[in-house]
């Protein structure tokens, strides 16, 4: 290893063989002391109890939450985010103090935001606007814990319009003249490269602009090692260039989840490492 980053397990890609509750505690099983997640729940505003259970789970497993995005609509039928689709807007304005609570009870500050894909009853301006406002709001709850709003460019979402690390800092931007500036760039290296990005130079220019990091390797979207990705040396020149942040494994494993981390010392999938 070329860098002394700190990895964590995105446990809503990875052990999905288990149930979701039984996840951070094999995540830390498997000598990892952090874990994040996708909106773990099935609508915007969970029960109460449901939500006890989740941070309950976080922290009988003694693992770190680290990371959580806002809910995001049905992710395995296309979705990607509430941001800016007008006719969910008031689930992601309801999840926003939800998510943020959460955030505050388990000491997690990084909640990112789906933008969402275009749709065919709002023009492009219209949901960039919307976006911009529910952004606003999001970054402003977030600011109450310390907190940062994450906007990431997606892959193999053909109507979502961040594709590129350009396309989420115009947005950043915008919302840092509003007066936001605790909203970041997401780098999920992925979904950079397979998007087409000089993922060399997103690294070189906006370093300082990288809230949380994200690697998968590709093709095939699986763990680090069985692609083609120099991801080792991306991370060094991230880190090099003063991201002292987590990176986040948000791969496919290739079998199974316990199984699937030979190419990553355990030890060093420690926090403390």
């Amino acid at each position: 290893m070329s860098h002394s980053l700190r990895y964590e397990v995105n446990c809503s890609i990875l052990f999905t063989e288990l149930p979701l509750l039984e996840r951070p505690a094999a995540a830390k099983a498997a000598g990892f002391d952090a874990v994040e997640f996708w909106w773990p729940f099935a609508e915007a505003v969970p029960a109460d109890k449901d939500v006890d259970a989740f941070v309950r789970a976080i922290g009988d497993a003694g693992v770190r939450l680290v990371g959580l995005n806002f809910f995001a609509g049905d992710m395995p039928a296309g979705d990607r985010g509430l941001v800016s689709w007008p006719a969910r807007s008031r689930e992601f304005r309801d999840n926003v103090d939800v998510t943020v609570e959460i955030g505050e009870r388990l000491g997690c500050t990084a909640f990112n935001a789906l933008y969402g894909n275009r749709v065919a009853d709002a023009t492009p301006q219209e949901q960039d606007a919307l976006a911009a406002e529910n952004l606003l709001l999001a970054a402003r709850a977030a600011r109450r814990i310390g907190g940062t709003v994450l906007v990431e460019p997606v892959s193999g979402a053909p109507a979502y319009p961040l594709k590129s690390a350009a396309d989420a800092l115009a947005v950043i931007d915008r919302l840092h003249t509003a007066g936001a500036p605790n909203v970041g760039l997401l780098a999920d290296l992925y979904h950079l490269a397979v998007n087409g990005d000089d993922v060399d130079a997103v690294i070189a220019d906006h370093a300082g602009r990288v809230a949380h990091v994200q690697i998968a390797d590709h093709p095939g979207r699986n763990e680090p090692g069985t692609g083609t990705l120099p991801l080792d040396r991306q991370l060094a020149d991230l880190e090099k260039a003063g991201y002292a942040g987590w990176v986040g494994l948000e791969y496919k494993p290739s079998g199974a989840s316990a199984d699937g981390f030979a190419w990553l010392d355990r030890a060093r999938r420690a926090a403390h490492a």
